[in-house]
């Protein structure tokens, strides 16, 4: 089965990017030299000529040739973007300086990089992602017991890194670069609710995966039987729909809109670029159930009346 909803970028659309960035960052070192008010946030007391003189040709010069489909620059600009981003976020978190110039740099490095292997791969290739000990492969056959253990134990490690220790992490720097938005009043109350409304369709969810398919919400120990009873009448990904919603809550409760955007950012990733080939695996073993189920379920939104359940 076709990798339907698969995020494809072609060589073309990467060179454009690249042209995009090479304009906005020979627009970026003219406003340096002429305001204050964006050398200051992005540089602070950092020398701009001495950063200019190599960043002009490396980046600038480098993706606009990039652009123009001079392929091997590819090899210079992403590297140094890397290079600059990570010594940006060094010295933003030791210095409480140039954090809005860490943030930039951190985002043209993570562009460069997608981009530039779609221009050296010759497409986005989204399956390394689903490769290895993250490939989708069927559970062993385990009593409901032991995979209820294993599900438990993985929503434990799982909930523990993505929604507490990486928002940690995110809302410490955030501190250190000075980059804190205060949220309207009360707003976090209202996510403290709703993330227990998530957690609880996530619990839910997971238990009846274990239960009516035999499976855990791991990819590598995935489910024997199509699940159609629970929350998955009303949803296709219900633990995904949760796991998002956790991380958006706690964005707010931390008043992190970092952590909020970190959270949103996977939800992008696991939609365009995991989610495809998920559904292709489910396609491949359940074939037209699996494909009929697709039609009638939505991805993110709920329909308002559940499919029938299914024993």
């Amino acid at each position: 089965m076709a990798t339907r909803g698969l995020l494809r970028v072609t060589p073309a659309v990467a060179r454009a990017y690249f042209g995009v960035q090479a304009l906005t960052g020979a627009a970026w070192w003219i406003c340096v030299f002429t305001f204050s008010t964006v050398r200051l946030p992005t540089l602070g007391e950092l020398d701009p000529l001495l950063i200019a003189l190599p960043d002009i040709p490396l980046f600038v010069v480098g993706s606009a040739l990039i652009a123009a489909g001079v392929r091997w620059a590819v090899w210079i600009v992403v590297p140094w973007t890397v290079l600059v981003a990570a010594g940006m976020t060094v010295h933003a978190t030791i210095t409480t300086d140039t954090g809005c110039g860490a943030l930039l740099m951190i985002a043209a490095a993570g562009g460069s990089i997608v981009a530039g292997l779609v221009i050296i791969v010759g497409r986005l290739p989204t399956e390394w992602i689903v490769a290895g000990p993250f490939g989708f492969r069927a559970a062993r056959a385990e009593r409901t017991r032991t995979l209820l253990g294993q599900t438990s134990l993985q929503i434990a490690i799982f909930w523990s890194l993505l929604l507490f220790v990486i928002p940690a992490v995110i809302t410490w720097v955030e501190d250190r670069w000075g980059l804190r938005l205060e949220p309207p009043p009360g707003i976090r109350i209202a996510a403290g609710l709703a993330f227990v409304l998530f957690a609880a369709l996530g619990l839910c969810s997971a238990v009846i995966m274990a239960t009516r398919g035999a499976g855990t919400p791991l990819p590598a120990a995935m489910a024997h039987r199509l699940v159609v009873a629970g929350p998955y009448r009303w949803v296709r990904n219900p633990m995904a729909v949760a796991g998002i919603g956790q991380g958006v809550c706690v964005g707010i409760m931390l008043e992190s809109w970092l952590v909020v955007a970190y959270a949103l950012a996977g939800a992008l990733i696991w939609n365009w670029a995991v989610r495809p080939h998920e559904e292709a695996d489910l396609g491949r073993r359940f074939g037209a159930e699996f494909a009929a189920y697709r039609d009638a379920v939505p991805c993110w939104i709920p329909r308002l009346r559940p499919v029938p359940v299914r024993r």
